[in-house]
């Protein structure tokens, strides 16, 4: 527990000091958001508002995890190592597409082409090794199940590999473009994001209390994960480094986190859910994502079949409340109230299965 406070302490405090350097320097170099122009118009004031702020959220969380590691003379484990690499990578994807951003003052930056193979190549890469035999612990678990789960394995039988890794690139893009596709207001994604890990955090938490790697299984159904201390470390680092920056990403926004942290953001929620085999809860605690994308779905289909007709003024959903003439502080203060609602319904859910199986 001592590494898991240690690790948010310290990336929310690398966070704070350093977004405020990060605000100064992107100023400097230029590195400006472009806004797009279908957009609410009240959005045109943010033009020039420094991006790629996620940059310090992922360095942040790097930081706190591995100092708190070194702290506790404790080495990362194969499931922090995957996590940690799914986090960089489609971090990394993010920036080049901010790079470009800013570089061809546009606000669209890689090919939707190249973004989906970048984020196709690091999603396979998680998906092999995590259920790589070479990642097993001494009791034969792999990173990541080869079943069906909701707060743990629900099917008796294991699904094909293939059809594994496909899921695992699935939840992969889905959750990393969800996350990006939330990232249109000041502070509502990053907010959003606070909440989500904070209950990852506690599930993991709970994870290792309750885990066959160290609990006596007679006393009732203990929780198959291959490290779930190590994750909850995670999960506190990334819950502080969005804290330290929604400071000041909140509104007015003095930095967005552009591509850079929602596409890592978004990977890492993904990566949560499948290395503590909870892919299905993720729908309930990222409640508020997957309305956002529904909304874009629904928008773009209806669009199609109509020739020209929409369902809501503009997609994502977070934009249709602001034509609609809510003032943009109050969407996102009523989004992080949805967020809050979603995640107290995950973990009742979570703890109701734990109860009602014991």
């Amino acid at each position: 527990m001592r590494a898991v406070l240690l690790s948010g302490g310290i990336a929310l405090l690398i966070s704070l000091l350093g977004t405020r350097f990060a605000i100064r320097q992107f100023t400097q170099w230029g590195y400006g958001q472009e806004i797009r122009d279908d957009g609410p118009t009240t959005h045109h004031t943010k033009r020039g508002t420094p991006t790629m702020g996620g940059v310090v959220i992922i360095l942040a969380a790097l930081i706190g995890y591995f100092t708190a590691k070194l702290i506790t003379r404790d080495m990362p484990s194969a499931s922090a190592l995957l996590l940690l690499f799914l986090f960089f990578g489609m971090g990394l994807v993010g920036f080049l597409d901010d790079f470009i951003k800013i570089s061809k003052q546009r606000s669209l930056g890689l090919r939707s082409k190249a973004k989906m193979v970048g984020q196709t190549v690091i999603g396979v890469i998680f998906g092999v090794l995590a259920l790589s035999p070479m990642l097993e612990d001494h009791r034969g678990k792999t990173p990541a199940s080869d079943h069906i789960s909701f707060t743990r394995d629900v099917t008796s039988f294991a699904l094909p590999t293939v059809v594994v890794i496909l899921l695992i690139w699935l939840v992969v893009i889905a959750s990393s473009n969800a996350v990006n596709l939330t990232d249109g207001l000041d502070g509502l994604a990053t907010g959003a994001c606070v909440m989500v890990f904070g209950a990852y955090t506690l599930v993991n938490i709970w994870q290792n209390n309750q885990w066959c790697g160290q609990t006596d299984i007679s006393y009732g159904k203990c929780y198959e994960v291959r490290d779930p201390l190590d994750l909850a470390i995670i999960a506190a680092a990334i819950t502080g480094a969005c804290f330290g920056f929604l400071w000041w990403n909140a509104s007015p926004a003095q930095i967005f986190m552009g591509d850079t942290g929602s596409l890592a953001l978004g990977s890492a929620l993904a990566g949560f859910a499948i290395l503590t085999r909870t892919e299905m809860l993720l729908i309930i605690l990222g409640g508020l994502f997957v309305v956002e994308t529904l909304s874009v779905v629904l928008q773009v289909s209806f669009f199609k079949l109509t020739k020209g007709r929409r369902v809501f003024r503009i997609a994502p959903i977070h934009h249709h409340f602001e034509m609609l003439g809510w003032e943009e502080v109050t969407v996102v203060i009523r989004f992080w109230i949805i967020t809050g609602l979603c995640v107290a319904a995950g973990l009742g859910v979570f703890y109701a299965e734990w109860v009602a199986g014991t």
